[in-house]
């Protein structure tokens, strides 16, 4: 089987025969090829297949990187009909392929390692080897052919495409770190000169446009802000700069102000025209992943992985972490649950979902846009194919998606709506009318018309008052202290001390000491439980008018509610538990009092009354008139003696 030689030149194609079958089998080639004439030997010109033009050769050398064959590289190889068998050794491997596919030609081509050495000294000494053919020609296609090449790349590249979405995306990311900076700088300096505009005008542009429009706040009964504003908030700017409470600016300032509004006009329409750019090349470059997560997490995915190649080549899982490499590692660092998602987390998709199921979600949607962008990359479409027909896996998957989700939720999702991540759809109005506050007149108090103020203790009958007329025991009546009849019982009493008789008796003088002893205990009593009686009342009426001021006061509302709480550093649901407990008050001021455990069970304590135990009266026989002995008075019992004797 004869060995032929095919070689690639900047000038054409050269076609050589070897005049050892077995050439590629030896071991030390490049011994046998050091010289023009061992190569000479070794190596007989067939055919040279020169190229017409500069653009023939770069469209022949186009064909030969791609691994096609051309029209011109066929008419050469047609020299092989009439040969039954053929090995003919090729540089390039795909070429090799090719050249096996070709019909009613039997060559075997041969591009494996041995015929490095072969296609090197051919190269070193081609022009001794072609007739007619001069180094310096050689020299001058070689540098033309490779500067066409080069430009071809240049102008044909699939990355450059890539590249430019990933320098768009970036160049988005940097507008909206400037454009923040800018906006926010505007609205601090004319706040000093109109701070109620950025309260009626949350929204950027608007309110630099409002700025070169309006100027100094004077100028607002004469300014024509229809353009920029709707009629209801052009209305509201007009009548907050009458009574705005800004301070006066200098003509300089205005300028500088200006100046600065412009720029953030200027960068917010740029950032617009920017993003409709990224959007209309993400639909041309990759619209089945567009369709998926949308052009702008498309396009971050993208610049992460590199290029639309190096992204298709990713797996779902590795798409579903994108961006979040860092938090991975950590993870697999300190063996804690690995995160469910990163660049993907901001697609509509998993900002429709709830908590529980954005991991479900962020993983479906990973492995479909992985699909997606191998059909991007690598899918091959007729020139006329419109956009759907493109995108038509991208549509189809997200339609699976959005069953799933719904499935998932137990709900409907709104079709077609761009929502962000913390639930707000895209698009939203940039401003709400709100209706200004007004001042309460009813609130204003007059000295005059004031009422008296309600004593917040109020005397009431005590129990022991209603017993007044009724006989006590050991006859003697149950007044409280400083009643008329208490009184005259204590008189009684100490006239009946001081008019005891001089002869009297030992014994009745220890009776009459006893009975007064007990009198002063009994007073004693009365007077703790009167006392204990009118604290009780007080707390009691403390707590009524505590509820009645709670019942008159305003009711808290669910904004109320969540303002504490947050003041409060707590959640929602556990600061209006606490508060209907009783553990957290409200000042006047609108402060917060927030009462320990501890100190919350001590002051319940202290509100619940404590039960004395009253000691048990002695009561006096009154008929006999005489008075039970008291222990001291009772005979003491001789202690028996005990002795050690011994029985006689």
């Amino acid at each position: 089987m004869p060995l032929f030689i095919l070689t690639e030149t900047s000038a054409g194609y050269g076609l050589f025969k070897a005049a050892d079958k077995k050439l590629l089998d030896d071991e030390d080639l490049a011994g046998r090829l050091s010289t023009v004439e061992k190569i000479a030997k070794e190596i007989k010109y067939k055919e040279f297949a020169k190229f017409d033009s500069a653009a023939s050769a770069l469209e022949e050398v186009t064909g030969i990187i791609e691994g096609k064959v051309t029209p011109r590289l066929a008419d050469l190889l047609d020299v092989f009909k009439d040969e039954k068998k053929v090995s003919l050794a090729v540089a390039e491997s795909k070429l090799g392929s090719s050249i096996l596919k070709l019909p009613n030609l039997n060559i075997k081509p041969v591009s494996d390692s041995t015929t490095a050495d072969l296609f090197r000294a051919i190269r070193e000494h081609l022009p001794e080897l072609i007739p007619g053919m001069l180094p310096e020609n050689f020299q001058e296609m070689s540098l033309g052919l490779s500067h066409s090449l080069s430009r071809h790349k240049l102008k044909f590249s699939p990355d450059k495409v890539d590249v430019m979405i990933v320098h768009a995306v970036s160049l988005l990311d940097d507008l909206d770190k400037e454009l923040n900076t800018y906006a926010m700088r505007v609205k601090e300096w004319y706040g000093w000169h109109f701070p109620e505009l950025a309260k009626i005008l949350p929204d950027n542009l608007s309110y630099a446009r409002v700025i070169i429009a309006l100027g100094m706040r004077s100028n607002a009964p004469d300014a024509d802000l229809s353009e920029i504003l709707p009629h209801e908030i052009e209305a509201a700017v007009k009548a907050a700069a009458d009574i705005s409470m800004g301070t006066e600016i200098t003509d300089e300032d205005l300028n500088n102000i200006s100046l600065l509004a412009e720029q953030v006009v200027r960068y917010s329409e740029y950032r617009k025209e920017l993003s409709e750019y990224l959007e209309n090349r993400m639909k041309a470059l990759a619209p089945n992943m567009t369709e998926l997560v949308g052009a702008l997490v498309g396009a971050r995915l993208i610049a992460h992985a590199g290029s639309v190649m190096n992204l298709a080549k990713n797996p779902g899982s590795t798409i579903q972490i994108l961006g979040a490499e860092k938090a991975l590692f950590r993870a697999l660092k300190t063996k804690h649950s690995t995160p469910k998602y990163g660049l993907i987390y901001h697609a509509s998709l998993v900002g429709q979902a709830s908590g529980a199921n954005k991991g479900k979600i962020a993983r479906q949607l990973a492995s479909k846009t992985a699909l997606g962008v191998r059909v991007d990359a690598l899918g091959e479409f007729d020139d006329d194919a419109d956009d759907e027909t493109r995108a038509d896996l991208g549509l189809r998957s997200r339609a699976k998606l959005e069953n799933n989700l719904r499935r998932l939720e137990g709900k409907p999702i709104s079709k077609g709506a761009a929502i962000n991540p913390n639930g707000i759809p895209v698009g939203a109005p940039k401003w709400d009318v709100k209706e200004a506050r007004k001042y309460n007149v009813d609130a204003d108090g007059i000295l005059d018309d004031v009422a008296p103020a309600k004593p917040l203790i109020e005397e009431v009958a005590d129990e022991d008052e209603e017993m007044d007329d009724a006989p006590a025991q050991n006859g003697h009546t149950s007044k409280v202290p400083g009643s008329p009849t208490l009184a005259s019982v204590s008189g009684d009493t100490e006239d009946e001390a001081e008019e005891a008789p001089a002869g009297e008796t030992k014994e009745a003088k220890k009776a009459r000491k006893a009975a007064k002893k007990a009198q002063k205990q009994r007073r004693s009593e009365r007077e703790e439980r009167r006392a204990a009686k009118q604290e009780q009342l007080k707390r009691r009426e403390a707590r009524g008018e505590v509820a009645e001021a709670k019942s008159e006061s305003k009711v808290l509302t669910e904004a109320d509610f969540e303002r504490l709480a947050k003041l409060a550093d707590m959640s929602v649901s556990k600061f209006t538990r606490r508060y209907e407990r009783g553990q957290i008050k409200i000042r006047e001021d609108g402060s917060i009092e927030i009462l320990s455990k501890k100190g919350f069970q001590s002051e319940q304590a202290d509100d619940t009354p404590v039960k004395t135990k009253a000691p048990k009266r002695k009561h006096a026989d009154d008929d006999d008139g005489e008075e039970k002995p008291s222990k001291e008075d009772k005979p003491k019992k001789k202690k028996k003696r005990q002795s050690k004797g011994v029985d006689a």
